[in-house]
Formats: C-alpha cells, structure tokens, sequence
C-alpha cells in the first residue's frame, strides 16, 4: 500500500512549504469579503499562512495577501484577521 500524499502549502509570511494542517487559510470569498478560514471549506481564493502572528505581520507588512487576492485591503479587516488569530490561533 503506498504511503498517504500529504498536501503541502506556502506560507505568506515566512515562505515555508508546511503541511495543509498546520496553516491557517486565508480566505476572499466570491462576494469579496476575506477572513480567517479555521475549517478550511470555505468557497473562495484561499492563501495560507502559519499559526503565528509574526508570520502574519510579514504577510501583511509585505503586501502579500493583497498581491495574492489581487485587490485592496483595508486596515479594519487586518485588524479583524489578527483578532481572530490571537484567540483562535
């Protein structure tokens, strides 16, 4: 029997190739809304970042996810985003 394929995935932040369920998804929805995406099901564009702040601040410092999502991304949904990740990440 071989071995399951483990789905690996790039850090925004700190550019690391890591296992799908180590990674938070980022996730724009196809109305254009973007949030965290803890379960990973939601429909949309999805980017991925690591379980850690630090890695979401490069991310964002970077411009990443709007380069990834191409489009603008306003201060509160960062705001919003990092919120979430300190409590649930």
């Amino acid at each position: 029997m071989k071995p399951k394929k483990i789905p690996m995935r790039m850090c925004l932040g700190c550019n690391e190739m890591k296992p799908k369920k180590e990674l938070i998804r980022v996730v724009k929805s196809p109305e254009g809304e973007i949030s965290l995406d803890f379960t990973g099901k939601k429909s949309g564009r999805g980017a991925y970042i690591c379980r850690s702040a630090e890695c979401f601040e490069k991310a964002k410092k970077a411009r990443r996810f709007e380069k990834s999502f191409s489009c603008r991304i306003d201060e509160s949904i960062y705001r919003v985003m990092a919120d979430e990740l300190e409590k649930n990440g």
